[in-house]
């Protein structure tokens, strides 16, 4: 194991210092290679980009549970018009990542972003509470529908025991883990192959869907706007909603300094994945309701597993293992990319020292991806898992408009940067207000859970003082932090 250099970690104080100043320290890969420094190389093509965007947007979420934003609309039209408005706001922040990605040529995604933009303290914060609990409960969660899914086969007379599912879980979170130690290629072609069945599996369902619409099935859509009127506050939970199943465009931006000819490769992913994905995610709700009503897609618990037993027979067994791979894919490409951020904060010296090493023959930085799997475990076994997720899906957000918020300051206290890739003003600025008005409604209409989730977050403050910003901790201390 070899510790990384090609951006030189430094002293607390002269850090600081730096960060005072708005620059990062840059990174002339060929130099590195020159020194014969071990380095993360650049292994991520267009083609393997594609896949970790959409091999890690596609979740379970299309397959199972479209109903939330069907129940928070009130109707199939207004439902389709969420889902499609909500893939063009998800556009619009990865055009907002394509131009970070481009002129700030370093990986680590929204932290990176942050401390260019307004230094060291909120960039801590949001990896603090992304190490801490938004990655290892967001893994155990998609990871337990892989488990869940990859059983139903098995069971479909009975319940499937839940020891059965965490067991199964543990094992598919350590395949994960194991893979990203072993190798970045290896990784990435296993998430082109899942995409890939990720989009068959949409393909099994978007088909029939049109061949009914040929036939005439389209009594469901008639009066397609009537039906129960969206309330105020169920129209922008439909949004917030929408744009979860939407997240992860960003995660390319997450391995940039790995990314081939990134000033081409991020924007091309970037546009290329978001107009697969909307496309995808539009059809395969309008073929769900070719067969399926608003009624009894709102009582179904799995509505791909329904669409696909009333149209396919036998074949419908098929679908839980798609799903099963689809999931397993989010989180392949979830760890891949924010072991990355893990990476650049102990860089930088917001996390242990061992995190920012890199395998001497591997390549890879495997100690920030194993960290990850004894805290997953933690939450996959102990933890109330949706409770975290509640309190803390607001956090992502607000970091996410304050990521995109510092693409606008950015213009302005640094017009000099390069950028190969600039996208109008209007765009960061709608998506950041869009974001923030997100967090904003989620703590008015959720205070108690929205409000634990934000003091979770401001712990962050005082951990920043007290593990970086605190020079004269006792020598035990400071072994304990690699220091």
């Amino acid at each position: 194991m070899s510790r990384k250099a090609a951006v030189p970690t430094v002293s607390n104080a002269s850090y600081l210092q730096g960060q005072a100043n708005g620059k990062l320290s840059s990174m002339d890969s060929r130099q590195t290679a020159q020194e014969g420094k071990v380095v993360l190389k650049k292994k991520v093509t267009l083609l393997r980009g594609i896949s970790i965007i959409i091999g890690t947007i596609i979740g379970a979420g299309i397959f199972i549970s479209p109903k939330g934003i069907l129940k928070n609309t009130g109707s199939v039209g207004m439902s389709l018009t969420v889902w499609t408005v909500c893939g063009i706001l998800s556009l619009f922040g990865a055009l907002c990542y394509a131009e970070l990605g481009t002129c700030i040529k370093k990986s680590g995604g929204h932290y990176t972003y942050i401390l260019e933009a307004f230094g060291p303290l909120p960039a801590f914060v949001r990896v603090w509470v992304e190490l801490l609990i938004i990655r290892p409960a967001a893994t155990a969660v998609i990871s337990l529908a892989f488990g869940r899914y990859i059983l139903e086969p098995f069971f479909m007379q009975c319940e499937i025991p839940e020891l059965a599912i965490k067991l199964v879980t543990a094992v598919g979170i350590t395949l994960v883990m194991v893979l990203n130690s072993m190798s970045v290629s290896w990784s990435a072609r296993i998430q082109m192959f899942l995409t890939f069945c990720k989009l068959v599996a949409i393909l099994i369902i978007i088909v029939p869907g049109v061949i009914q619409l040929i036939k005439g099935e389209t009594q469901h859509f008639k009066n397609a706007f009537a039906g129960n009127d969206a309330s105020v506050m169920g129209l922008p939970l439909a949004f917030y909603s929408g744009m979860y199943a939407y997240s992860g465009w960003f995660y390319l931006n997450f391995v940039t300094e790995e990314v081939e000819n990134p000033e081409k490769n991020i924007p091309l992913a970037i546009c290329i994945s978001m107009i697969i994905v909307t496309v995808g995610y539009v059809l395969t709700n309008v073929a769900y309701f070719t067969t399926i009503s608003a009624g009894e897609l709102l009582l179904s618990k799995a509505v791909a597993v329904t669409f696909a037993e009333r149209l396919m027979g036998s074949f419908s067994l098929a679908v839980p293992v798609f799903v099963a791979l689809s999931c397993f894919g989010s989180m392949n490409g979830g760890v891949f990319a924010v072991s990355r951020m893990f990476f650049v904060a102990s860089r930088e010296g917001h996390l242990p020292e061992i995190l920012s090493m890199i395998h001497v023959r591997k390549h890879t930085p495997l100690p920030a991806v194993i960290v990850l799997h004894p805290l997953t475990m933690i939450m996959l076994f102990n933890g109330d898992l949706y409770s975290l997720l509640n309190f803390l899906s607001f956090a992502r957000w607000l970091f996410i408009g304050l990521v995109v918020a510092g693409l606008i300051y950015l213009r302005y206290k640094r017009p000099d940067m390069p950028r190969p890739f600039k996208v109008p003003l209007f765009i960061p600025a709608l998506f950041s207000f869009t974001c923030l008005f997100m967090v904003a409604l989620s703590l008015y209409s959720d205070p108690v859970n929205t409000g634990i989730g934000f003091a979770i977050t401001l712990t962050g403050i005082p951990a920043y003082y007290l593990f970086i910003v605190w020079d004269n901790k006792p020598k035990w201390f400071r072994k304990l932090l690699g220091k």
